[in-house]
């Protein structure tokens, strides 16, 4: 009997669990159990916000079924702040979508502009592209990690604010992860890259095959 499979969602800072239900669909057409979690991600610090999300989403999930993980954006930087302090036995595949691995220069450059912080909440700080920032402070993947890339911006003013290519928030090279299984990129933007189809084929792919489909150059 095939062991039972479910896949944990977790959406990016300031949106909601309803930008992931596209994927959430289409996870639970393909067999997987889907727990699609809608989390504060401007009220409290990352620490706190890996703590409670996750931690809860485990709890729903039944025992035996070995756990995934879909994210995006910042929902990636809360899988590696959770797995660097806890152990999940039953741990099967990562899939991060625009993650900051290494940080976002909008936030250095931006963080001290009236507003920011009410808008994107103390884990919005944190997510700073220095070295003291907390993306560079948790290490390399010890788990199977794909992660997909955006190459698209619809934001052209902080694109400038970025390495190129970008996908508007997050350069290419920061989605990287020393110690990550595969990587693709793809011509998607941040804010809607987990509604994108060939986004969300190459999520189940990963998730059922530990590889991403060729991406024809």
């Amino acid at each position: 009997m095939t062991k039972k499979q479910t896949v944990i969602l977790l959406h990016g800072l300031a949106r909601k669990a309803t930008s992931m239900n596209k994927l959430e669909t289409a996870l639970k057409e393909q067999g997987f159990t889907a727990v699609n979690v809608d989390y504060p991600s401007t009220k409290h610090d990352i620490e706190s916000l890996a703590e409670s999300s996750i931690g809860d989403a485990i709890d729903k999930v039944e025992r035996g079924s070995t756990i995934n993980f879909v994210t995006h954006s910042m929902g990636g930087i809360l899988v590696r702040q959770y797995l660097r302090r806890h152990k999940i036995e039953n741990l099967g595949r990562v899939v991060m979508l625009g993650p900051p691995n290494s940080g976002s220069e909008v936030v250095d450059i931006l963080k001290n502009m009236p507003g920011f912080k009410a808008v994107n909440g103390p884990a919005g700080i944190q997510l700073s592209a220095k070295e003291h920032g907390l993306p560079n402070q948790l290490g390399p993947a010890n788990f199977e990690l794909g992660v997909i890339a955006g190459s698209r911006s619809i934001n052209l003013v902080l694109s400038t604010m970025l390495p190129m290519p970008n996908d508007g928030k997050v350069s290419v090279e920061s989605t990287k992860l020393e110690g990550m299984t595969d990587h693709v990129t793809l011509p998607v933007t941040h804010t809607f890259m987990m509604r994108n189809p060939s986004v969300i084929e190459q999520v189940i792919t990963f998730i059922q095959q530990g590889k991403f489909k060729p991406v024809e150059k």
